[in-house]
């Protein structure tokens, strides 16, 4: 190892995961976790007829191991990794899992699939995943605000190649690794972490989010039986910074690692009202406020007109979709259906709705436009230009569902009853709410046996 004064950022990560002491967390921030697991599952089991959930269990049905977990959403039993690729592409299947602002990604579906499938196998207590998941979180938005801002605007898909370190910090600290096997288990990661934002509106945008669990449990399982890495894989002058984050220094962030407030506290999570990209719920919020108040349909617009702030459009990549998985990166897509539904749901993002030829003639009288830097706060504003000459227009800055106006602990259960019902599947999602915001009182083995019971919602 390097010396005391010349720590690596494997080793000040390291030193954290070995030495984080769980009496820090708060009630409330255990309860926010515990909201987390929830809406995590309720997104899976909503995702489980998506074709990249179906097609990833295939692949995972041909790979046993010793350690075996189980799939939620359709009970298979699975080798951890591959239970933890499968429930992480299937929960972010529908692009309709949490999200954090810092991390611009989905901080949660990359890490608890990982920590479930690990901790049913070991028989782990449910207050262990818990602790592990905000060890997970503290490492994922520490790396994120050192980097990510650049790190995203050029291509990456930061829940993929961000969060695989948080999943690989957590699922360390569950598995109880050693200082030196934790460093090696990050050093692992790099050798696998990816994530394309290229890949936004195909089946292989999950399957990101699924491989940062998967990889992550491959590095700490490797790392337990005495696998090495660089102690530089990180930080070193090839490592992952120096390719990925133009060399960025990351250790000031580093070292603040477990400081008060947690970042679970500090930055939260932020819980999705509408089953699409993150970027247009500013805009979907104050177009239904808008349709709530005036007596307006589609064919009275003559132009709608949306800017954002700097970089928040950055990964709406179609303006132009022509089925439901590139609709849900479309800001067109989203301002035609809100306007002409007056609803944006599950069911929005069929591919027979993005081609309905009322849409595609609509999509071409969006116009997106981004305010200059800086990134934050965010904001949308919206202009709709009617025939008969009049104009509406509203500003957007609090976001229903962000960490400042919350969706309470009820709404949370009727979108999982949502979730549950769209799946098709027999998981009570009230019964579930219980287990997950109980978690910290049972086994990981109670959460999973109510994914399995065949209870109708």
């Amino acid at each position: 190892m390097t010396t005391s004064s010349k720590k690596s950022a494997s080793e000040k990560i390291a030193s954290f995961v070995v030495n984080f002491d769980p009496a820090v967390i708060s009630p409330a921030c255990r309860h926010i976790a515990a909201r987390a697991v929830y809406d995590t599952l309720v997104c899976a089991l909503a995702g489980v007829n998506e074709p990249a959930s179906v097609l990833c269990l295939k692949y995972a049905q041909n790979h046993t191991a010793p350690r075996m977990a189980t799939a939620w959403a359709t009970g298979d039993r699975l080798s951890i990794e591959m239970a933890a690729l499968v429930n992480g592409t299937t929960g972010h299947a529908l692009d309709f899992d949490d999200v954090s602002s810092p991390l611009r990604g989905h901080p949660t579906v990359a890490i608890i699939p990982a920590l479930l499938a690990l901790g049913e196998s070991i028989g782990a207590q449910g207050c262990s995943v818990i602790d592990a998941y905000v060890v997970g979180f503290e490492v994922t938005l520490r790396l994120a605000r050192a980097m990510v801002d650049d790190h995203y605007a050029r291509g990456w898909h930061s829940t993929a190649s961000v969060a695989s370190f948080g999943a690989t910090a957590a699922c360390a600290y569950l598995l109880k690794l050693t200082h030196a096997q934790t460093v090696h288990a990050l050093g692992i990661t790099v050798s696998q972490v990816a994530g394309t934002r290229q890949n936004f509106g195909t089946m292989s945008k999950p399957l990101q989010a699924g491989q940062a669990n998967a990889i992550a449990l491959r590095a700490v399982s490797l790392a337990e039986l005495g696998f090495d890495a660089s102690v530089q894989a990180m930080d070193g002058k090839q490592g992952y910074t120096a390719l990925y984050a133009d060399a960025l220094d990351i250790h000031a962030q580093l070292d603040d690692l477990g400081c008060v407030p947690l970042e679970i506290e500090r930055s939260g999570i932020e819980i999705k009202k509408y089953p699409l990209c993150y970027a247009t719920h500013r805009t979907i919020d104050g177009l239904l406020d808008i349709l709530s108040e005036y007596s307006i349909t589609l064919n009275d617009i003559e132009r709608v007109d949306i800017q954002t702030n700097f970089r928040a459009t950055v990964p709406l990549i179609y303006s132009q979709p022509k089925t439901g998985l590139e609709g849900k990166f479309s800001m067109q897509y989203a301002v035609t259906a809100a306007l002409l539904d007056g609803v944006v749901l599950l069911s929005s993002f069929d591919d027979a709705a993005v081609q309905r030829p009322i849409v595609q003639s609509f999509l071409s009288r969006v116009h997106v436009t981004e305010g200059t830097p800086p990134m934050f706060p965010r904001w949308a504003n919206i202009s709709i230009q009617l025939r008969d000459g009049r104009v509406i227009q509203k500003r957007v800055e609090r976001l229903r569902g962000s960490t400042e106006y919350p969706l309470s602990d009820a709404a949370l259960v009727e979108k999982g009853k949502d979730c549950c019902a769209y799946g098709g599947g027999h998981v009570s999602a009230t019964d579930l709410a219980y287990s997950c915001f109980a978690l910290d009182q049972l086994p990981v083995s109670g959460l999973i046996a109510v994914l399995t019971e065949q209870r109708r919602v």
